[in-house]
């Protein structure tokens, strides 16, 4: 099979960023005057979850110091549902995987998987929360604000779903998306955030949003009564500040890793087109991608390849990495089984994009719409086939600089990855 030419060609997105995180953190949190509700002694616990937010360490260090300027005590709790195989070692090893460790902080970290129900909302729904977090005197929310890769709403992924899958742990992760399905994500995660805000002393919610480039472009501290209102503005300006694929309609994308740390569905479903279906963009999705190749997954995602399954091709070393127990758990967790299933694989990359070209519609393989990504977090410089470089031409925001060249396959038949940079 003859197969297309790629080259490489960076993305120019419009992406202010914060050069200094600790000055920014103190700024935003001073301006709530903690010192008011904190008592000198007190327990604050702040939330740790699992997705690779850009400086998250350096983010939650910073927190930490605030609240001992202040005469608090910081203790760090892993919040993040039912990943890390829902057990506290687990999601104690993630955390610790981005550099969020007690030598770094500062500070303590309390890993439990322990709930206690603190409330019902009005459907009979128990709402849980972290034990170890409820036992402190305070609590700070700590959170990227961004579109959920399934929901969709005024809010999304952020403060309130911290409250309700994270600090929820598994126990509370499972009660939430089975309620989702019967009813609307915005009604459940509004009514859980109700209560948790009335009955476990959130003390602010520290908000994170990042530009298109992976890197820190929003914090903001959040008083409680303004987390809704707060929320629904800098999902806005999240939607604005992602990057996106280089093409609105793709014939087959080839995605060099998934995991947990790059999005809660493994690959943005929000980038790829599959947030209303796994296998087919709907009229609601921006992007058609007609085809998915995911090459493998990454190394802190810890064989949880939750979102394999809206692929329809990987290889069999990825296949062979995927720890199907974390997976599963994740999956069912969240109300979405599909998502670990195991797609059509072959040996060798070579073999999965003969076998996937053949899939893509009535145009020669050399003449197909391929892009080639190193996640969906990092899109600054993909690679892109030969049969889009006149649109390429066209535009302001896309630059060539490398190729047209031939698939570069080494001695196995693998793919070199795409690499990440900007």
């Amino acid at each position: 099979m003859a197969f297309p030419r790629m080259a490489r060609v960076r993305q120019k997105f419009h992406a202010p960023k914060i050069d200094d995180i600790p000055a920014e953190v103190e700024s935003q949190m001073a301006a709530l005057n903690l010192g008011e509700k904190v008592h000198s002694g007190q327990t604050i616990a702040i939330t740790a979850g699992s997705r690779g937010i850009a400086n998250i360490a350096l983010i939650i260090k910073s927190i930490c110091d605030h609240v001992k300027s202040v005469g608090g005590v910081p203790i760090i709790v892993p919040a993040m549902g039912s990943h890390g195989g829902g057990t506290a070692e687990g999601q104690r090893a993630i955390i610790e995987g981005y550099g969020v460790t007690e030598e770094f902080t500062g500070a303590e970290i309390r890993a439990s998987m322990e709930t206690v129900v603190v409330d019902e909302t009005s459907h009979g729904i128990p709402v849980h929360f972290d034990k170890v977090a409820f036992e402190c005197d305070h609590v700070i929310v700590c959170g990227r604000v961004k579109p959920h890769t399934s929901f969709v709403g005024p809010i999304e992924s952020g403060l309130h779903k911290m409250m309700l899958i994270g600090l929820g742990k598994h126990a509370g992760a499972k009660i939430y998306h089975r309620a989702i399905l019967d009813y609307s994500f915005t009604e459940i995660i509004q009514a859980v955030a109700e209560s948790v805000l009335r009955k476990c002393d959130i003390l602010c919610g520290v908000a994170i949003v990042e530009n298109a480039y992976d890197e820190t472009r929003t914090i903001e501290a959040v008083a409680p009564g303004n987390f809704y209102e707060r929320e629904c503005e800098l999902l806005k300006l999240s939607v604005e500040a992602m990057p996106k694929l280089p093409f609105d309609s793709v014939q087959l994308l080839i995605i060099d890793e998934i995991g947990k740390n790059i999005s809660g569905s493994g690959m943005d479903t929000n980038i790829i087109g599959r947030k209303y279906n796994d296998h087919a963009a709907t009229e609601k999705d921006k992007v058609k991608v007609r085809r998915i190749f995911v090459r493998g997954l990454t190394e802190a995602t810890h064989g949880n390849a939750c979102g394999l399954g809206m692929a329809e091709f990987t290889n069999t070393r990825t296949a062979q990495a995927v720890d199907k127990k974390i997976t599963a758990i994740n999956s069912l967790t969240g109300g979405h089984p599909s998502a670990a299933g195991i797609p059509c694989h072959f040996d060798s990359d070579r073999e999965v994009i003969e076998n996937a070209l053949a899939t893509v519609g009535f145009v020669e393989p050399e003449n197909a719409r391929v892009v080639q990504i190193a996640d969906t977090l990092h899109l600054g410089e993909v690679l892109v086939s030969e049969a889009c470089l006149a649109e390429v031409a066209d535009r302001d925001d896309l630059e060539v600089i490398d190729g047209p060249f031939e698939m570069p396959f080494d001695e196995n038949g693998n793919l070199a990855a795409v690499g990440i940079g900007h």
